[in-house]
């Protein structure tokens, strides 16, 4: 699991359903939701 900033919790939490995608500009990153409150999460650089 990645951990992930959460907006609405307002901590770092484990992103659950996590799939890797792509930028328009080539870099990587990863898309899921948070564990705790199921809000979407994403992070740049996964």
């Amino acid at each position: 699991m990645t951990e992930a900033y959460c907006v609405k919790c307002k901590a770092k939490r484990d992103m659950k359903g996590e799939k890797e995608v792509t930028m328009k500009n080539g870099k990587k990153a990863k898309t899921g939701t948070c564990s705790v409150c199921g809000t979407k999460m994403f992070k740049i650089g996964g």
